[in-house]
């Protein structure tokens, strides 16, 4: 399967064209960046360790029967997928305490929540990602009320699982950012990525981090985070 066309670059991936018009290839990239950009560098072989542990994800997810955008993988830092119009909705499920919602609500990082916390944010480069909420996404149209509710359902069950799989080696999910599209024939499938990049995962012992923060915090051992997590 050879690139066509540069379709769209965003921070970490490159989006090509296919000679199949309902078929996509991401690249992910080993940029990173934090702070809506304003911080910015390189991970030795990021791509290559967020692609495979997504793929990893998706083939769980798909397996638990969660529709996603997954094909296959076609080289170390290439994946085929379905095309799909994203939702420009960012949905986070939050089981912990961290970032932004420890500032919000006065909580200290690390702290349990009771339950889940899902959160909406507008997908928009330009306005910083803002937190948004049912009433702003029905004002500007960004989805129907049945796609919504389905993104609901959907970023729960997705949570149960990976919480589940994770906990099994010793691995606390924090929180993490989902993307959903639609594809030719109005169906919602997961897509984006899941991997360091997008999740907070600690060290269930010992509560290290095992993800992006260490790039945004200056704390070290980036590389070693992220092999640890495809590990």
């Amino acid at each position: 399967m050879e690139k066509g066309k540069l379709l769209y670059e965003g921070k970490a991936k490159k989006i090509y064209e296919t000679d199949n018009p309902e078929q996509l290839i991401v690249h992910y990239k080993d940029d990173a960046t934090a702070f809506d950009g304003k911080k910015k560098g390189k991970i030795k072989s990021k791509g290559k360790y967020n692609l495979e542990i997504s793929n990893i994800f998706f083939m769980l997810l798909e397996d638990n029967d969660v529709k996603t955008h997954l094909i296959r993988q076609i080289s170390e830092t290439d994946l085929l997928v379905k095309k799909v119009n994203i939702i420009p909705i960012e949905v986070v499920l939050r089981n912990v305490a961290a970032g932004s919602l420890a500032d919000r609500l006065g909580l200290e990082e690390g702290t349990e929540l009771n339950r889940p916390i899902l959160e909406y944010y507008y997908k928009s480069d330009e306005l910083g990602d803002p937190l948004i909420n049912r009433y702003h996404i029905s004002e500007r149209g960004l989805s129907t009320e049945g796609q919504l509710k389905l993104l609901d359902i959907l970023g729960f069950k997705i949570n149960n699982i990976l919480k589940d799989y994770l906990e099994e080696r010793d691995i606390k999910l924090i929180d993490f950012k989902l993307e959903f599209g639609v594809d030719s024939n109005d169906n919602i499938l997961l897509a984006d990525e899941i991997s360091p990049d997008t999740c907070r995962f600690w060290d269930m012992k010992t509560d290290k981090k095992l993800d992006k923060d260490r790039f945004r915090r200056d704390l070290g051992g980036v590389v070693e985070a992220y092999q640890e997590i495809l590990k």
